[in-house]
């Protein structure tokens, strides 16, 4: 099968529309039903377990999915890029699982998840430095209170450190197209989870997995306490770098 040349003509506009088209909806999808969950349909039930018991400000919703929206613009570019790389064979994306074997696929996801997060870890405490916190993250930090909402609402700048990274690791480590679509929904479940305000692991996971995995209240405590919890899946380099606050359902700092 021929493929056009996505670099030229009106293709790399077509792929952007495409590619906001898909990440707004999964945006919207991911975001919308986790919102209805935990506070439309069993509000009820989860009320009790929110970590911040105030009020979402006025406008914080509507401001979080403009800013989310803009940031699906760059993300959508950041795609394109990635296309036209490899259409011109400068990525090490491939097809053929038996190139490397199905035992690489995990192994592969780990990698990306783990490089990832050491280099989120390091942005995100490099954007907390008072100069750059003002022009780059105070858009982020602006939801006090986090939302599913909030998982996508940076400031562009924000949004386009974010978006470079996996189209520049994709130049190097080899990784097959399906566990790219793996890692880019977790990460999509990851960042809602995070800003959820709401516990949904068991409290019985923090003396074994959980503290290892972040979740919604150790991230509540970075929206919070600001200069804690700054990493992205994982706590392991808040705890090398110890800039770990305590983080369990019932001791929430």
């Amino acid at each position: 099968m021929n493929l056009p040349d996505f670099a030229s003509g009106y293709w790399p506009l077509v792929l952007t529309v495409s590619f906001f088209t898909v990440i707004t909806l999964r945006y919207f999808l991911v975001a919308g039903i986790f919102y209805l969950i935990f506070y439309s349909w069993f509000r009820k039930k989860y009320e009790a377990k929110k970590i911040n018991k105030k009020s979402y400000k006025p406008g914080q919703f509507k401001k979080e999915i403009k800013y989310s929206l803009i940031s699906s613009i760059i993300f959508a570019m950041a795609g394109v890029a990635t296309v036209i790389l490899w259409q011109k064979g400068d990525t090490k994306v491939y097809t053929k699982i038996d190139l490397f074997g199905w035992w690489y696929l995990p192994v592969s996801l780990l990698i990306y998840m783990l490089l990832q997060e050491t280099y989120y870890y390091w942005i995100h405490r490099w954007m907390h430095i008072p100069v750059v916190y003002k022009i780059v993250h105070k858009i982020h930090h602006d939801s006090h209170i986090a939302s599913p909402f909030t998982a996508f609402s940076f400031h562009p700048l924000e949004a386009l450190l974010q978006a470079v990274f996996l189209p520049v690791l994709l130049i190097f480590i080899p990784i097959h197209y399906f566990i790219i679509i793996i890692l880019l929904v977790l990460m999509t479940f990851s960042s809602v989870i995070n800003h959820l305000d709401i516990e949904i692991y068991p409290k019985k996971s923090f003396n074994s997995w959980g503290k290892w995995v972040i979740g919604a209240t150790h991230h509540a405590q970075h929206h919070k306490y600001f200069k804690y919890n700054f990493g992205l899946y994982f706590t392991f380099w808040d705890r090398i770098e110890k800039t770990e606050a305590v983080k369990t359902p019932n001791n929430k700092g």
